[in-house]
């Protein structure tokens, strides 16, 4: 083992969308950029983003799309580098690629493309960057200096070198604790408190939903099964696709709603969501009267989910006429449609969560430049801050304005 000392205006720890974003700009401005990246290749989590597709952004951006415990810190970053503004980045490149429902924008291509244009705009701005590197520990020297000790891991059969790296501006660009497999780790929060700056409570984001009772089974049933339906929590509603899994529900519309709920929540599903359920009912009462209540269900939703909302909800019964219900039974059950109440014994937690809810308080970080304000020179962007976006393209455009604005002032 030997030791190397390197001197560089700029370190960033972690080469995903935030710290390749900011590695470009502050390259672009002529500081020596150094990032370290501790996996084996760079850009990961961009790479299985959106499906492989990647979602990089999304055409309406609003501090609403954001969960944190300061809902205006987002604002600065977002005005001062907008969605257009990645999108004539992705254009300059000449990417192709599409909207989808609710203003996503993805890939046509891959999500390659995105990484690949990433890391020409790093090598266009001279930006270092070396992966299989840990760093050991973290030492300041002096006012706006620090020096740590870096261990790069050179492969197979050759031994690992200790370098120690000193530079002006240190940028935490680690990411969190969702998706361990692909890097995701607490590191970001280990300096933080180093530095004595506060962290929020931590949960999964973006997460499905698991059961433990009688539900459960039912989900096992109705695996693959998926309908768009509204779900509501603590006075937040989406409405996107819900997806029966062996272990639970997800799709989008439940990843969005599991960023406000809490352990002991019940949610409630709205199965029909543009239709009045009660009128629908009564009015089929007047028209198909002779049908079963489960035939004119299946006309709306999925025959296996009816099925299973029959065994529920109206067993005794299933082999009445429709003429043959009370209009107050059918209003009963016209309100089970449209809140249907399930309580999740949990979620599948950081192993599958595409986001970490919480993270380093953003009372102790410049709004305006990623900076904490009880250390200059060092600087914190992307998922590692207290801030979380929707599903939608809202993290990597978080990831793009924050990295932006801390690589203007690195």
């Amino acid at each position: 083992m030997h030791e190397q000392i390197e001197h560089y205006d700029v370190v960033i720890l972690g080469a995903g969308a935030a710290g390749l974003f900011c590695a470009a700009i502050a390259g672009a401005r002529g500081r020596r950029v150094l990032v370290l990246e501790k996996a084996n290749k760079v850009g990961k989590k961009i790479l299985m983003s959106g499906g492989g597709r990647c979602n990089f952004t999304n055409l309406v951006i609003e501090p609403e799309n954001f969960v944190s415990g300061n809902p205006h810190f987002c604002k600065s970053a977002l005005s001062r580098y907008t969605q257009w503004d990645f999108i004539a980045l992705v254009e300059r490149y000449r990417i192709d690629y599409e909207e989808r429902a609710h203003g996503q924008l993805f890939c046509q291509n891959s999500a390659q493309d995105i990484l690949t244009m990433l890391l020409q705009e790093c090598d266009t701005a001279g930006v270092t960057i070396s992966s299989r590197c840990e760093v050991k520990t973290i030492d300041t020297v002096a006012d706006s200096i620090c020096r740590f000790s870096v261990e790069f891991d050179q492969g197979r059969n050759t031994e690992k070198v200790n370098r120690s790296v000193v530079c002006q501006s240190l940028v935490v660009a680690t990411g969190a604790l969702s998706i361990p497999s692909l890097g995701g780790s607490g590191f970001g929060y280990d300096i933080a408190e180093q530095f004595s700056l506060a962290l929020t409570e931590r949960s999964a984001g973006l997460v499905p939903f698991m059961f433990s009772d009688a539900t459960k089974l039912l989900c096992e049933r109705l695996a693959g099964v998926a309908l768009e339906v509204e779900v509501c929590c603590n006075d937040q509603s989406f409405t996107e696709n819900i997806l029966f899994t062996h272990r639970g529900v997800s799709g989008p519309v439940v990843l969005q709603i599991s960023n406000y709920w809490c352990p002991g929540n019940t949610v409630a599903i709205n199965l029909l969501p543009y239709l009045d359920a009660n009128d629908w009912l009564l009015q089929s009462k007047r028209d198909q009267g002779h049908s079963l209540l489960r035939t004119v269900l299946a006309q709306k939703l999925p025959k296996a989910l009816v099925a299973e909302l029959q065994t529920l909800w109206w067993l005794n019964d299933a082999e009445r006429k429709l003429t043959d219900y009370s209009d107050l039974r059918l209003t009963e059950l016209a309100d089970l449609v449209d809140s249907w109440l399930l309580k999740p014994s949990g979620t599948e937690g950081y192993r599958t969560a595409e986001v970490t809810l919480g993270g380093v308080d953003t009372g102790g970080i410049s709004s305006r430049t990623m900076e904490a304000r009880a250390h200059e020179g060092l600087f914190f962007i992307g998922e590692v801050l207290d801030v979380s976006g929707h599903l939608g393209g809202y993290n990597f455009q978080w990831a793009w304005s924050s990295g932006f604005c801390a690589g203007q002032y690195v």
